[in-house]
């Protein structure tokens, strides 16, 4: 019967979490993807500044981990998988991760892509003659919006993508 019982939950698919080598999660989600099992690897957007631009560009939510989804065998295959440098063990067995808390993650990302920069908010001009000073948005346009800068006592048009706000620096 304890066999049995095993097999059940042998064949039964999970969310698995592996983890990766160092910013190789895309790359690991597409070779596995390819495999035909299904994984998710969460993302966020978050500016990146260069000398010379600033490009909002798509990051891991969670660095070095990726979400799996499949049966206990063909999770221990997955470790021959080039960049997938092991599983994630708790309490000696593969960490299951419940539908719900890969469903709460999902719902944490759609809320944050949604809120967009408002009124009042506090934001940092990333590049330009002003980088590194910090103002409040007065209104926002389509491409650009209007910062009161209280230093200068003066209120400037910048575009969405050269700003973020103060709280995400951090």
């Amino acid at each position: 019967m304890e066999e049995k019982k095993r097999k059940i939950n042998a064949d039964k698919k999970n969310w698995y979490v592996l983890y990766t080598a160092p910013r190789a999660e895309k790359q690991v989600r597409d070779r596995v993807g390819a495999l035909g099992i299904e994984c998710w690897l969460p993302l966020h957007r978050a500016p990146r500044v260069w000398s010379d631009r600033v490009k909002i560009v798509e990051l891991p939510l969670f660095s070095s981990y990726l979400f799996v989804r499949c049966t206990d065998p063909v999770l221990r295959n997955l470790t021959r998988v080039y960049g997938v440098a092991r599983i994630v063990y708790y309490n000696g067995k593969p960490a299951v991760v419940r539908q719900r808390e890969i469903n709460a993650i999902q719902e944490f990302l759609d809320q944050a892509a949604e809120h967009a920069l408002c009124p009042g908010e506090e934001v940092e001009i990333l590049c330009g003659a002003m980088k590194h000073i910090s103002g409040k948005v007065k209104r926002v346009k389509k491409n650009h919006l209007f910062l009161y800068l209280e230093q200068l006592g003066a209120t400037v048009c910048v575009r969405l993508d050269e700003v973020a706000r103060v709280d995400r620096l951090k």
